[in-house]
């Protein structure tokens, strides 16, 4: 059994100041009529919570439902950082590769702050996110800054490289209507840009941003019965979590060292989510059409271009700098645009990136079309550990 993307859908992202059910409402009726499926057939609804946004947020998969209206659907309910997405794609995969329901619609949306993120719940020393923030002075522009320098300490890199990064990005965002930031830049204005974590300047740094985005799953014999044959192929979704095997675990009750029971990781942690996505699918980074990675910085998208098998470490700045990444080229990489030209609408992340793909394989993306799309890998990770890598296959 195979599961298909049916339908897409999105909410132009941006700063609408508007409640975070609107953007994803929006999205899945859209997503609805793309599949040619009708709100009451749906069988099965999975949201990807949002956790700035009351407890509706907190149990989106039923507010989706309620706002849609009530059908007597399943629903669930889950959050794994900006690898939400992934992880309300797989559940809704599951259930249907379990042959538990035919159809299932996935809905992320977001309404956030201004400015970067920080923790939620309020002071909670027991809460590392807390901490990393107020102990450590670790808000989210200075850890992406951290890997940046590590780049630059190992590689060379540059940060005329990071720049072109972002030139590369507002390109293709330019061309996406569903994109906040539609304007082209130079590598002038990137650098000259306010720093804001050495050496990362204000336009190395994705936003912040409300907007939603919506997918329609179906089994393939449904898509078949329903005069629907041909669509793209939900071919994995990766949500593993890392090996270390030097953690001492002392909980009341519960007192084990790991190291005894888990081998050295084969390959590190970025790396071990795509290979697990590469495993399930049959596919191999040398199959790879294109790729949306996670650029929360111009520097990581770098990283995890490297880190998802599309190059060897180190390399990714030569296939940047000979335009292989850009749009046209060899293998495009976010031809969506990116975070740099969305920003962050958490939950959203990874069914956006999945919207993309899918209308990538299509051959629908208009300007922005990658010729011969046929395999096609989405990647980012989530807070704690949730991995998160999803390809698409015609």
């Amino acid at each position: 059994m195979s599961v298909v993307v049916l339908g897409v859908g999105m909410h132009p992202w941006g700063k609408w100041g508007r409640p975070f059910l609107e953007y994803g409402v929006t999205a899945a009726k859209e997503a609805l009529l793309d599949a040619g499926v009708a709100w009451p057939d749906v069988e099965y609804v999975v949201g990807a919570d949002t956790i700035r946004n009351g407890y509706p947020g907190f149990v989106a998969g039923a507010s989706y439902a309620r706002a849609l209206g009530w059908t007597g659907a399943r629903v669930a309910s889950c959050y794994a950082a900006c690898a939400s997405g992934a992880q309300a794609l797989d559940i809704a995969r599951t259930r249907i590769l379990a042959g538990l329901c035919d159809v299932a619609l996935v809905v992320g949306a977001d309404t956030t702050p201004k400015g970067f993120f920080k923790p939620v719940g309020g002071d909670r020393p027991d809460d590392p996110d807390w901490l990393r923030f107020r102990l450590l002075g670790a808000s989210n522009p200075a850890y992406f800054a951290l890997y940046a320098r590590r780049r630059m300490a190992l590689y060379g890199t540059t940060p005329a490289d990071f720049a072109a990064v972002k030139v590369k990005n507002a390109l293709a965002g330019s061309l996406n209507p569903m994109a906040r930031y539609r304007k082209p830049v130079t590598a002038e204005e990137v650098l000259a840009s306010p720093m804001v974590a050495d050496p990362l300047r204000l336009m190395d740094i994705c936003a912040t941003s409300d907007g939603g985005a919506a997918v329609v799953l179906a089994s393939e014999e449904y898509a078949r019965r329903h005069g629907r044959s041909g669509q793209v192929r939900l071919a994995a979704v990766s949500t593993v979590t890392p090996v270390f095997p030097n953690t001492v675990l002392e909980l009341p009750d519960f007192a084990t060292d790991s190291c005894a029971a888990v081998p050295a990781p084969e390959r590190p942690f970025r790396a071990a989510i795509a290979h697990a996505a590469y495993e399930e699918a049959g596919t191999g980074p040398e199959d790879v059409s294109l790729a949306e990675l996670y650029d929360l910085s111009t520097a990581l998208e770098l990283d995890w271009m490297e880190d998802v098998g599309l190059c060897p470490p180190g390399e990714a700045g030569k296939l940047l700098r000979a335009g292989e990444t850009a749009l046209g080229g060899r293998l495009p990489v976010n031809p969506s645009g990116g975070l740099a030209s969305f920003g962050e609408a958490i939950p959203a992340q990874a069914i956006a990136q999945l919207c993309e793909l899918t209308t990538q394989l299509r051959g629908r993306a208009g300007e922005r079309q990658v010729a011969d799309a046929r395999v096609g890998l989405a990647a980012n990770q989530g807070l704690f550990g949730h991995g998160s890598a999803i390809i698409v296959t015609t």
